[in-house]
């Protein structure tokens, strides 16, 4: 799991981008070689909690992902907070990553 923000721009692809790269430093698969599968084998889901009104590039977040098959998929989410001025908002995404095998 993991939480991007863009703090100026209400860049949601940039959100997201940064709550992968936190999920991915949250987690920590070495149980390749015992199950006789690969990184290459994995199957991995990504899942974004986003506001409806944000555009996610989903081909840009699975370049994120260094490993595996990769699917995204976004769910209503995250936090939006307008700025006082309501010129900005300060924008964030949650990521859930996935993995799975094939038997």
């Amino acid at each position: 799991m993991g939480l991007g923000v863009d703090v100026h721009g209400s860049d949601y692809t940039k959100a997201a981008k940064r709550a992968v790269s936190d999920a991915l430093r949250h987690s920590s698969l070495n149980f390749f070689e015992i199950a006789g599968k690969s990184a290459n084998d994995m199957h991995v889901e990504v899942v974004l909690g986003a506001s409806p009104s944000g555009v996610i590039d989903s081909t840009a977040i699975a370049r994120e992902i260094p490993y595996g098959t990769v699917t995204v998929k976004v769910v209503p989410g995250g936090l939006d907070i307008p700025s006082p001025d309501g010129q900005d908002q300060l924008t964030m995404v949650n990521a859930a990553i996935l993995v799975s095998f094939e038997d």
